[in-house]
């Protein structure tokens, strides 16, 4: 009998990457999702198709030996995950209130009828402290006495598999990048930790999620960012990466935020394999094959700017540390006049509503509105700081 896989959310990243990962390795998936059609064209087909796509052409994966059910039927919630060998979720932080009184109660039932078989949880998520974040939901629908700690195994993740918007208009192929790499945390699991090859179980976690954010994420968004400030008129991220001006800039300040990672984590990466990834991503995003936008990269700047993301998060811990972001800091004040717009000529809306707030008021101003810093627990004279050390970038 083949282990179950259970992955709570069919999306992009839960079918082009976490689901195919198991299937592809022997497990028998189900997909819990709230997407009738979808789940109808799963069990009916029982299969899907990935579509991998690089610089050398496109690669078809078939991931057969899947199902779905609806998350709205709780009895078969109930049923999939009281089965599960591991399950996996993928929904996004916004979503995981509205999922966990189900996943409690599922979690319940497993455990009136498998006391003994601690569930292992994969928070595919890029969430900074994923498991805290989880536990404080679902612990809110269990018995005050409920064994949560030694049931419940929480294992985050950091998540760098890129997934463009997709185009086809079936739910049965999607298309995303070759890279395969799941990183876990190999302190969260309460099982053992399977054994595949895209399977990554490391430690820290932090310092991964850490890189994923202040690397991958930074990286991205500022190519989008001094991309579309240089040429406004080009749709797609590999467009822009063609000249190498840009391509030296964007990797530049990338390479600023690598030094703060190393001055964090000096015991956990080393400089080479640092710069390794940096330039492997920058190949990464000029992936044509993708189709991936200037503005789907860098839409929802109020998120993307915050005191806690990509850019201002590791500027204030530069500012900390004592290290440059001068680079940085130009990626963010590329974002505030980032008005791109999507395929059909229409700008995000609440980025349309944001630029037009800020008209008129000063820098300073506009940085303290956009990072959210009155919301933040983080000092008034650290703003001033890297306020005013933003007055001297050009």
């Amino acid at each position: 009998m083949k282990s179950l896989f259970v992955q709570w959310g069919a999306g992009n990243i839960g079918r082009s990457f976490i689901g195919q990962v198991f299937a592809r390795k022997g497990y028998q998936v189900i997909f819990i999702d709230i997407d009738k059609k979808l789940i109808e064209a799963l069990n009916q087909h029982g299969q899907y198709m990935v579509e991998t796509v690089s610089r050398e052409g496109i690669r078809q994966l078939p991931i057969t030996g899947i199902s779905a059910c609806d998350a709205g039927d709780q009895q078969a919630v109930n049923d999939a995950i009281t089965q599960a060998t591991l399950m996996g979720v993928s929904v996004g932080k916004n979503v995981w209130p509205f999922i966990a009184k189900q996943l409690a109660q599922a979690i319940y039932a497993r455990y009136t009828v498998h006391p003994g078989t601690p569930l292992d949880i994969i928070l595919a998520e890029n969430i900074h402290h994923a498991a805290t974040f989880v536990k404080d939901l679902l612990t809110l629908y269990l018995p005050s006495d409920f064994p949560f700690s030694s049931y419940v195994g929480l294992v985050e993740t950091s998540i760098g598999k890129m997934v463009p918007i997709q185009t086809t208009n079936t739910p049965l192929i999607l298309r995303a990048e070759p890279y395969n790499e799941l990183i876990v945390d190999k302190n969260g699991f309460l099982n053992a930790i399977p054994s595949l090859d895209d399977l990554h179980p490391v430690s820290p976690i932090s310092a991964y999620v850490d890189r994923k954010l202040f690397i991958h994420n930074l990286g991205h968004a500022t190519a989008a960012y001094l991309g579309f400030q240089k040429y406004p008129e080009k749709p797609l991220i590999a467009d822009v990466l063609e000249d190498s001006e840009v391509v030296a800039q964007v990797r530049r300040t990338m390479m600023q935020s690598m030094e703060v990672l190393l001055h964090t984590y000096p015991k956990v990466w080393k400089k080479k394999e640092l710069e390794d990834h940096v330039d492997d991503l920058i190949f990464r995003f000029g992936n044509r094959a993708l189709g991936d936008t200037v503005f789907r990269v860098g839409r929802d700047l109020l998120r993307k700017l915050r005191y806690d993301d990509r850019l201002m998060g590791i500027i204030i811990q530069a500012q900390q540390a004592g290290k440059p972001w001068d680079w940085i800091g130009k990626s963010y004040l590329a974002a505030l006049s980032f008005t791109a717009r999507d395929g059909n000529n229409e700008f995000w809306p609440a980025d349309q509503q944001f630029i037009e707030s800020i008209k008129g008021l000063s820098r300073r101003e506009i940085i303290y509105l956009a990072s959210g810093w009155k919301d933040s627990n983080l000092a008034p004279e650290l703003f001033e700081k890297i306020a005013d050390a933003f007055e001297l970038i050009e």
